[in-house]
């Protein structure tokens, strides 16, 4: 099989999986990192050492990363925590129509349940959400708004640099959602003033079942908590550490090789080279402010369910993981203009660590030959 769904899921860094055994062998490292004995103090040192790992990734400080089960629990946190601590009679919060499911999900939920005011940001035809269109959509309500830095399906690039500092001028605090960002583009939260940043491991070579919130320190960013018990996390995320899970983040965030980015972007550049030889062949995004590692086409005249059917041995996705349940075309290509039948019949690709240059010519071939093989067979392209 030609992996390239990374944007879904990344197989365990070899870091990540050295790191992570000695905490699951018989015998190993099995206290409690909150417990004053010997072993808990064991494992809480390796606790506050991966988070210093994942802190560096981002320039953060150590105390500033609390740990998550992941980028859903983290936007959900930093989302419903926000509006929960600050707001004060009619709350209004600000994102925009291609957001990750869980993000369009929780302000949903936001309003129905806290009757509060959701604007949802229209992109435009290349998937871009300007800052100014945020600024534009902010009231005296204005408790939040939450952006990511790249976009899941499609790769666009926020400016959040841009955004961050006309957002802190005027007191709205600033959620992104960087699940897809860390690692791939350079972020120094010292730099960018972000209140809020939610992380992933299994995005970039770790474990699934852990993520970290960023929760700026200076000035302090508050939520309230989701889940309540202990007071672990400095009180904004109870229950017990996954010890294992933990470090196996923090190694996979240490090990990122430094010409990760470089390396991504060649690949998917050589992708593209190829299938735009194709007639009928769209790249949806801003090929300009993208990420390295995705890259999502269109195909014209193909069945989008045929072409993913074909192409049994390339793993790829036509959207996010989280939607691939449903048969619905993507919402974020829908948002951008696709019909019905485009949207369906487009796949995200996506690399990682592990893809090099013969899975991008090998996938190249059996793309196009799938391709001209269904559009030969179609009754429309005839």
């Amino acid at each position: 099989m030609i992996y390239l769904d990374h944007a879904a899921t990344t197989p365990l860094a070899p870091e990540a999986w050295t790191a992570m055994r000695p905490w699951l062998e018989p015998g190993g490292g099995y206290g409690n990192p909150a417990s004053a004995h010997a072993a808990g103090r064991q494992a809480l040192a390796a606790v506050e050492a991966a988070r210093a790992q994942v802190a560096a990734l981002v320039g953060a400080q150590p105390e500033e990363i609390v740990w998550t089960s992941g980028a859903t629990e983290s936007n959900n946190l930093a989302i419903k925590g926000a509006v929960e601590f600050h707001a004060r009679g009619r709350a209004h919060v600000i994102t925009s129509r291609i957001e990750h499911r869980c993000v369009l999900d929780t302000c949903r939920w936001l309003e129905g349940a806290r009757n509060v005011r959701v604007t949802y940001l229209q992109p435009d035809r290349l998937g871009r959400i300007e800052p100014q269109q945020v600024i534009d959509a902010l009231s005296p309500e204005t408790v939040l708004v939450s952006l990511m830095w790249a976009n899941n399906e499609i790769g666009n690039l926020t400016d959040i640099p841009a955004l961050a500092p006309q957002l802190r001028e005027r007191g709205v605090m600033l959620h992104v959602d960087a699940a897809q960002a860390a690692g791939k583009v350079a972020i120094d939260l010292c730099a960018v003033p972000v209140d809020l940043l939610s992380l992933s491991a299994h995005k970039l070579g770790g474990p699934k079942g852990v993520g970290a919130l960023f929760v700026r320190r200076r000035p302090r960013a508050r939520v309230a908590p989701l889940l309540h018990g202990g007071g672990h996390e400095w009180g904004m995320r109870s229950g017990t550490l996954a010890t294992h899970q933990v470090v196996g983040m923090g190694a996979a965030f240490a090990s990122l090789p430094v010409d990760f980015s470089e390396r991504t972007t060649h690949l998917r550049e050589r992708l593209w080279q190829r299938l735009a030889m194709l007639p009928g062949v769209q790249r949806n995004g801003d090929a300009r402010q993208a990420a390295p590692h995705i890259l999502n086409l269109s195909f014209d005249g193909v069945e989008g369910e045929s072409l993913r059917a074909a192409l049994f041995d390339v793993a790829v996705s036509s959207g996010a993981a989280c939607s691939s349940a449903t048969a619905e075309p993507s919402y974020v290509l829908r948002a951008l203009g696709r019909n019905d039948e485009l949207a369906n019949a487009s796949l995200r690709f996506s690399f990682g660590r592990t893809t090099c240059e013969a899975d991008i010519d090998a996938a190249a071939a059996r793309v196009e030959h799938e391709v001209l093989r269904l559009r030969a067979l179609s009754p429309l392209t005839n």
